[in-house]
């Protein structure tokens, strides 16, 4: 194959160069193969992506190679992708891309990035969010299929508190995301509270099936809320991103009466580009919607008032934050209390 291909995108031209390099060597998809993908599905990712701070999850050699994720927008970016300046919880900053065009996209998988990590905000106000995100992912001994019965019960859920609408997709493995369009007026910590007031909520509807519990040793077989998938510079990966598993799935949007119907197998990077022809990005109309927050905040509320149930940990590279309980795992607690007298 030719040592480079150039790639026509909106009136742009990329250069991709080794495009005949294996990245899934099982399946003997080659990055023009992953490039040709993105190109198949430029309006859906596009939509996923347009105007938000975007991390690049790279694998220069293939998924058997060495992988890093990039925040920093590379001085060799083209002037013409816009960026936007994102803080850290640790306090420094940086400029990161935030794709507007489908040669963006595509000048990332010449770079060999396989999934796109968005912010859950737009480059015009970078410090609240737009997006609330559900993160629902299956725990040893469990599976899609709780999942999907756990984002059934969500989505009502989601409903009788204030009338949100979510937005189901798989995340490329064997979990879903629920994502529900909001009107920017909150932080991400009271975003974040938000996601935890929906996960408890749904712990309760679903005892033996859910868990918000952050250590893995108190989750037990269940589906885990990571709420903290909400906090600030936490992401995850976009709808139609590429996931880096040997099969090259995708992360797939789905309507609602989809969801336990199909199976996150039947999307890959061959198998996406049809679906897309045919049915188009059926999450287009989320930009239409924002919901407000105020009935799940209210329940935070009330879960801090009459249950005494307040924040829960953050991540570990998180500084303290006000009102986080002890963020030392239980077990190891216990081998550092004093012994009774």
């Amino acid at each position: 194959m030719a040592d480079a291909v150039e790639l026509e995108a909106g009136g742009r031209t990329v250069r991709l160069s080794s495009p005949g390099k294996l990245f899934f060597p099982e399946r003997g998809h080659t990055k023009l193969d992953v490039a040709r993908y993105y190109q198949a599905v430029a309006p859906g990712i596009l939509r996923a992506l347009r105007d938000r701070p975007t991390t690049l999850e790279r694998y220069p050699e293939g998924v058997g190679g060495e992988w890093f994720f990039q925040k920093r927008a590379p001085k060799s970016m083209p002037d013409w992708i816009p960026t936007a300046h994102i803080t850290f919880p640790s306090g420094r900053s940086a400029d990161e891309m935030c794709p507007t065009e489908e040669a963006a996209v595509l000048w990332a998988a010449q770079y060999g990035t396989l999934t796109f990590h968005p912010w859950p905000v737009r480059r015009g106000d970078v410090d609240h969010p737009d997006e609330l995100r559900l993160d629902l992912d299956p725990q040893p001994g469990t599976d899609y299929s709780d999942a999907v019965r756990a984002a059934h019960e969500l989505r009502e859920v989601l409903e009788e508190f204030g009338g949100l609408r979510g937005w189901p997709k798989t995340s490329g493995g064997r979990g879903l995301h629920v994502f529900v369009p909001i009107e920017p007026r909150w932080t991400f910590t009271q975003v974040r509270r938000a996601a935890i007031a929906a996960g408890r909520e749904l712990e309760r509807r679903m005892p033996d099936r859910v868990t918000t519990k952050w250590w893995k040793e108190e989750r037990g077989e269940k589906i885990f809320v990571d709420y903290n998938q909400t906090a600030r510079d936490r992401t995850i990966a976009s709808a139609y991103s590429v996931r880096p598993r040997p099969n090259a799935p995708v992360s797939a949007p789905l309507c609602w009466d989809e969801v336990g119907v199909a199976e996150p197998a039947d999307f890959d990077i061959t198998t996406m580009p049809a679906r897309f022809a045919e049915l188009g990005d059926v999450h287009a109309g989320m930009d239409a919607e924002a919901h407000s927050l105020e009935a799940l905040l209210e329940l935070a509320n009330q879960d801090e008032r009459d249950h005494g149930l307040g924040d829960l940990p953050y991540p570990p590279e998180y500084p303290k934050m006000p009102g986080e309980p002890s963020r030392v795992q239980p077990s190891r607690a216990r081998k550092q209390s004093p012994p009774a007298r």
